[in-house]
């Protein structure tokens, strides 16, 4: 181990035995301090881990500070990663809620830049923890979800009760075929991301119908483009003169009909009690669908979609505190591991390293030292 941050090396004379009878020589073992043809110590290799897991350090730095090449410190590091952390028995056991998003690993112009992440978000749900990072599975379609989930044990998918996600159909259509009772739950942000993209298109189309071209600094659309998208009751005074001039126009009346309905959705998700959140999206789910007027070319559209997903929208209020949320916020976690890292070319690496900074073993790690 490294006497401050200076690398140490620690020479050690083994002593050899010899048996006369039957002639055999073998040298004094010394796995108790370091694995059989190993170059690290078993505590220059603890060390290693947890300055990866615990302090987010890099491999070069910690290859640094031991003295030596970085193949040998990441060598192990991983070994080490599979032993005591990944291959744990117990690592799957209680996961009753799932997260799962896409992420992109690389930002290159050749090959698959996306993966799929899945999040234990059973601590997140039931307030003991912070979530975890349970696998990361090449490319982001139906197939590597539900690959993922059938090679898991039986009793894993059984215990599995809400699997929580965006808007992309392929994660809900893999979770169904694969676990007979899941719940599918959309995550509130994507649902509002949805409606509040269906308010833009709409601003940008009456933009174009009015003056006839894009937005320009002056235009009144324009002006308020992020005023519209804040939520009504946090609005200043200021503000609100300015969508209120907006709304005085009579060319607007679509923007301003599709504006009341996103910030309906903003109110469901903000009431106090779920079942009055719930009927209040029930309402407005139903609205679109029992015919929405001409000139409201972007609701139309976005009903069908809230139709098509209206189970998993309005699951959300029957599970109280199932939110993708923490699921985001593992992918920042991973951003930033690879700015750290200064990018990645394997992608076996690459996940490993996320499991590794992801996979909640900070506990166990302090554990172990």
């Amino acid at each position: 181990m490294p006497f401050g941050w200076k690398p140490t090396i620690l020479e050690v004379v083994v002593p050899r035995y010899r048996c006369w009878p039957c002639r055999r020589i073998w040298r004094h073992s010394i796995t108790a301090a370091a694995p059989s043809k190993g170059k690290l110590s078993r505590d220059a290799i603890m060390l290693a881990v947890k300055s990866i897991v615990v302090d987010r350090m890099s491999i070069a730095r910690v290859a640094a500070n031991l003295g030596v090449a970085w193949n040998t410190a990441s060598d192990a590091i991983l070994a080490a990663r599979t032993q005591l952390l990944i291959d744990s028995a117990c690592r799957l056991e209680g996961v009753t809620t799932v997260g799962v998003d896409e992420h992109v690993w690389r930002h290159t112009r050749h090959g698959d830049k996306y993966v799929t992440v899945i999040i234990d978000l059973t601590p997140t749900r039931t307030r003991t923890g912070p979530s975890r990072l349970l696998a990361v599975v090449e490319g982001r379609s139906k197939q590597a979800f539900k690959s993922w989930l059938e090679a898991q044990t039986k009793a894993f998918r059984d215990r599995v009760e809400i699997v929580a996600m965006d808007g992309f159909t392929g994660y809900k259509t893999a979770a169904v075929e694969a676990i007979d009772t899941v719940t599918t739950v959309m995550d509130p942000f994507h649902v509002v991301a949805l409606v509040g993209d269906k308010l833009d298109r709409c601003r940008q189309r009456v933009q174009q119908e009015t003056l006839g071209h894009r937005g320009r600094s002056g235009d009144p659309l324009y002006g308020i483009r992020r005023v519209a998208r804040t939520r009504a009751g946090l609005l200043t005074e200021k503000q609100q003169h300015r969508l209120a001039k907006v709304f005085a126009d009579e060319r607007h009346v679509a923007f301003e009909v599709t504006w009341s309905l996103y910030q309906d959705v903003i109110d469901a998700y903000q009431a106090d009690q779920p079942a009055e959140g719930k009927k209040i999206m029930t309402r407005l789910i139903d609205s679109l669908q029992s015919g929405v007027p001409a000139g409201l070319d972007e609701l139309r559209s976005l009903g069908q979609t809230m139709k098509r997903r209206r189970d998993d929208i309005l699951a959300f209020f029957d599970h109280p505190g199932t939110s993708n949320g923490p699921t985001e916020a593992v992918n920042g976690l991973l951003e930033h591991l690879r700015g750290t890292a200064r990018g990645f070319r394997s992608i076996v690496n690459y996940v490993a390293r996320c499991l590794l900074d992801a996979g909640g073993f900070r506990p166990l790690i302090h554990s172990l030292l």
